[in-house]
């Protein structure tokens, strides 16, 4: 079985091009059972980081209402990523309801401290983190590329709301991943996720604090429907690593976890477990 927990649709003010249909085709083509997807239309910033002009900003009410519809089309193979715009907008009774009304459906809050220019500990997101804390949902957050997106904030954030499950997107992008895989072992509530990881980084974080504290993700379909395949180019992606030869490398119990049972046990996906 395989948990992508990290896939996207959306995206197009920031030159991203993610569509429903994309992320149905990718899983079909690279047998993904379930993906926790969410709307790139909720990013509030370029990738400079200066604000989208306000014809180009979309509402997280919006996104959350084209989230919400891909996932109800697909029950069984699709879960919701909250993707929040803390940068400009509050939370309103009306997205509060929304939330509490689909709670069947999502799976997790997400941050983008990059595409909104906010660190997780910024007081702009502890509403946000309180809507999670109120609803039992994980956190995930995009960590690496500017200060607000260190994974030392998240980690802050997690020490500060101990019943929340925070996960590290991409483990610090573009970083060797020491300061995330340091973090890891520092919070019982931190998990990271294997998007745009080298595979050594997954191997050495199971090596240090066990198989419970990595997932699967993948950013899919960012590089088109061949993502989990390789790069625009051509070029092999990291994934077929994660699917052909990791399994040589850790145990089989180690594997399953990464692949889809620490999925199901921090974002509550017990639904799934009559499928493996």
């Amino acid at each position: 079985m395989r948990i992508d927990t990290h896939v996207h649709i959306g995206g197009e003010a920031v030159g991203f091009h993610m569509s429903e249909e994309n992320v149905l085709e990718a899983m079909e083509k690279y047998q993904i059972d379930y993906a926790i997807v969410s709307n790139g239309d909720s990013g509030e910033m370029d990738h400079q980081q200066n604000l989208l002009p306000e014809s180009m900003q979309i509402s997280q009410e919006k996104s959350l209402e084209r989230i919400l519809k891909f996932a109800r089309n697909n029950p069984d193979k699709i879960g919701v990523g909250v993707w929040v715009k803390p940068y400009q907008e509050q939370i309103t009774e009306a997205f509060e309801k929304m939330i509490s009304q689909n709670l069947d459906v999502i799976c997790a809050i997400k941050l983008h401290p990059f595409h909104s220019k906010t660190a997780p500990t910024d007081k702009k997101i502890l509403p946000y983190l309180e809507l999670a804390q109120k609803y039992h949902l994980p956190v995930v957050s995009h960590t690496g590329g500017c200060e607000e997106a260190s994974p030392l904030h998240l980690y802050e954030a997690a020490k500060q709301y101990p019943s929340i499950p925070f996960v590290m997107v991409h483990m610090g992008l573009g970083s060797d991943n020491k300061e995330a895989l340091d973090l890891l072992g520092k919070a019982p509530n931190l998990y990271g996720d294997t998007t745009w990881v080298p595979m050594n980084t997954t191997i050495e974080a199971i090596h240090r604090y066990g198989s419970k504290k990595m997932m699967f993700g993948s950013d899919a379909p960012i590089d088109g429907v061949d993502t989990y395949l390789c790069n625009p180019k051509g070029e092999r992606s990291i994934y077929q690593d994660y699917f052909h030869v990791l399994p040589q490398k850790i145990d089989q119990e180690s594997y399953m976890d990464l692949m889809f049972r620490n999925a199901i046990r921090v974002f509550q996906l017990d639904k799934l477990n009559a499928l493996h």
